[in-house]
């Protein structure tokens, strides 16, 4: 820490759904939030930060829309209708509400609906799912909204173990970027890219829907079909067999599945290629020839793929290729991903699901609408905990969410730290404090640097941490165990197992804040798979085919399935420069209608110009998207970033109003943002 005159730079860590997870310095009075900018605690963030995080977080803690006392609401649902109230008001009505409807119909009427708005150990998960499990509510199963998908392909082929951090990527000699836009949602990976090219004149690759930044720079890019991956990378696997490139050794001594893999692979062709994903055989036959010439080869397989329906399939057969050619086992080589598994966690400890009553059902999070309106479900979810989340802008279906929110019938609490769509359709709100008002300790799921922050103002107002407001409603439910008394030191250093040797000996609640700390194995060499790191499968190799998924989805081996469309249009909304899903939505940085790219085909056929306001409808819903006409999108994809709040659009609903909930992937029942079809209509012209 710093002072000048009547500020102070303190430490701290950003908390939001990135995998960069940057280390900040910040400039305060004390009380407010003046300033944030990067610092060089943590090597690989490196003192640089995102736009978005930098213009802000100021007015996020402190702007029009944070919430500072608990509120009660005195007006229909989602009206933004609300009286002041006390804590103990406030907690007393939601005791209240909850009692009521567990006499009427049980302890699993109850659902916390929440995902990862702060990604810190303790508010991210601890003390409320102690509360929660203890209470025997209804279990949330997350994970299928977004990051499931990706994190069990990637498991069904490695185990739990973890990838290859982004940092050795700089000692690649061709890396492979699919479906990851690094400029919007992974920033200083576009730094490790160039000091690998600058220094080893290495090429770079990039695969995705659009000719995003980080393509025009790229040495070959690759437009892709939306959804179609699979295919490509299934003919690929056939396409290098051809050439002689697989690494027998390799494949003999860390491989297992190679030849069911390969008899479903040879069914894939370069023709199939050309019609289902858009790719020209030129293209295809360079992306061959680079990866046959490639001696130190990494690949970073990005979430985007995870939002279609054949995306667990894309993933893994993406990942696959490096297996193939034996890109494994030696520094530069491998994927990049899941470095967060070399956190020594002991989640478990943290959250107790042990407290979980026998028989307990687990719910589907992207299916939290149609339960709510579902009127035979036994026992009805009939009270609902929003936190860390924000349903009505991030699920698909979003007209269907707010019917479900609506209902009169439910009783609904929540708590955030700003007023958001969701937090209006609550009974009571619950202020919670922003990541800069209390201590939390930091893993990442994009490196492997372990981070510690604590408050640099005090809490907002009467706002809390949500530890502790799940501490006052264990408290409240007379819950007096000690395990809900633990002070968030003490929940930090349970978080992880005890006297692991990568901490260096540190407790977690006394880690420096100034200097990440980065995890390697226990001997404390660098992570490398099949070198440093052995796979975590059955078999301790990598396994192609997956008897986990063959058993329960029927994919052992990946496969493409197109999907029915009514519309002429498909519309794709991936991350945003202004927004992280929905964080900071409210903000003026995010004001106005948002943008929708349309290549120009489809531009002259419906007579829009540059700058026109769209209607973008289907039968779901509609919303308005100023037009920006470029052919960096394809013809028939629509391309708008997603996180948008219902004011930036006058019909009242976004994007999200046209995704299907209904579509899942291959694996794991997840969401499929990306199988959205549409047609745009002219509203009225830019004059």
């Amino acid at each position: 820490m710093s002072t000048k005159a009547n500020f102070e730079i303190k430490s701290s860590v950003c908390p939001l759904d990135c995998p960069d997870t940057c280390s900040l310095s910040v400039k305060t009075d004390g009380e407010n939030v003046l300033e944030v900018r990067g610092s060089e605690a943590n090597p690989y963030t490196a003192g640089v930060i995102c736009n978005k995080v930098m213009r802000a977080f100021p007015y996020y803690v402190h702007g029009a829309n944070r919430l500072t006392n608990p509120l009660k609401r005195v007006g229909p649902r989602g009206s933004g209708q609300f009286d002041r109230i006390s804590w103990d008001n406030a907690l007393d009505l939601v005791h209240r509400g909850f009692i009521s409807a567990i006499r009427k119909y049980g302890t699993q009427t109850v659902m916390p609906l929440n995902y990862s708005g702060p990604h810190g150990e303790l508010m991210d998960g601890s003390m409320d799912r102690r509360f929660f499990h203890k209470l025997g509510a209804s279990l949330l199963a997350r994970g299928e909204l977004c990051g499931l998908v990706r994190s069990s392909a990637y498991t069904s082929l490695y185990g739990i173990v973890p990838g290859m951090n982004p940092e050795q990527m700089q000692h690649s000699d061709l890396i492979i970027m699919w479906g990851n836009n690094v400029t919007v949602s992974n920033l200083h990976l576009a730094r490790v890219i160039k000091a690998a090219r600058e220094n080893h004149g290495t090429k770079l690759i990039v695969i995705d829907p659009k000719r995003t930044r980080i393509a025009e720079q790229a040495d070959l890019f690759i437009q892709i079909q939306p959804g179609t991956d699979a295919v490509l990378a299934l003919a690929m696997a056939a396409e290098l067999e051809r050439r002689g490139v697989h690494n027998s050794v390799f494949i003999e001594k860390w491989v297992d599945g190679y030849t069911p893999y390969m008899e479903n692979a040879r069914t894939y062709t370069s023709e199939m290629v050309y019609e289902i994903c858009g790719i020209d055989y030129k293209i295809f036959n360079q992306f061959a020839e680079w990866y046959s010439d490639g001696k130190i080869v990494s690949i970073s397989v990005g979430n985007g793929l995870e939002r279609g329906h054949s995306g667990g399939s894309g993933i893994r057969s993406a990942m696959a290729l490096q297996a193939l050619t034996g890109n494994h086992g030696q520094l530069g080589a491998g994927v990049f991903a899941k470095p967060g598994y070399s956190f020594p966690k002991s989640t478990a400890r943290l959250q107790r699901p042990d407290l979980v009553p026998k028989g307990t059902r687990t719910i589907n999070i992207v299916d939290t609408s149609a339960v709510l309106l579902d009127k035979s479900m036994v026992p009805p979810i009939k009270v609902l905990f929003i936190y860390n989340h924000n349903p009505v802008a991030t699920h698909p279906d979003q007209n269907r969410m707010r019917r479900a929110l609506a209902q009169e019938d439910l009783f609904i609490a929540g708590t955030d730290v700003v007023m958001t769509d969701s937090m209006a359709y609550c009974d009571v709100i619950l202020p919670a404090a922003s990541h800069f008002e209390y201590a939390d300790i930091y893993g990442s799921y994009g490196h492997h640097y372990l981070q510690r922050a604590d408050p640099v103002i005090s809490c907002v107002g009467e706002c809390l941490p949500n530890t502790e407001i799940f501490r006052r409603l264990a408290a409240r439910f007379g819950f007096d165990d000690h395990i809900f008394k633990e002070t968030d030191s003490e929940l930090m250093d349970t978080a992880f197992v005890d006297g692991d040797p990568r901490l260096d000996g540190i407790r977690p609640s006394d880690l420096s804040l100034n200097r990440a700390l980065p995890m390697t194995t226990k001997d404390g060499s660098d992570l490398i798979l099949c070198d440093t790191v052995l796979p975590g499968t059955v078999s301790g190799k990598i396994e192609l085919f997956s008897q986990d998924l063959e058993e329960r989805f029927g994919y052992g081996l990946p496969r493409f399935e197109p999907v029915e469309r009514k519309y002429p249009l498909s519309i794709i909304s991936p991350s945003s420069a202004k927004r992280t899903n929905s964080t900071f939505g409210g903000c003026p940085f995010s004001d106005g209608q948002e943008e929708v790219e349309i290549n120009p085909l489809d531009a002259e056929m419906r007579g829009i110009s540059d700058g026109d306001k769209l209607l973008v409808h289907n039968e779901r819903g509609e919303t308005l998207l100023i037009a920006r006409i470029t052919d960096a999108v394809l013809p028939g994809v629509l391309y708008t970033p997603k996180g948008t709040w219902l004011s930036t659009s006058e019909t009242g609903q976004t994007v999200n109003a046209l995704l299907n909930a209904d579509i899942r992937t291959d694996i794991e029942d997840g969401a499929c943002c990306n199988e959205a079809f549409c047609e745009a209509s002219l509203v009225s012209q830019n004059r």
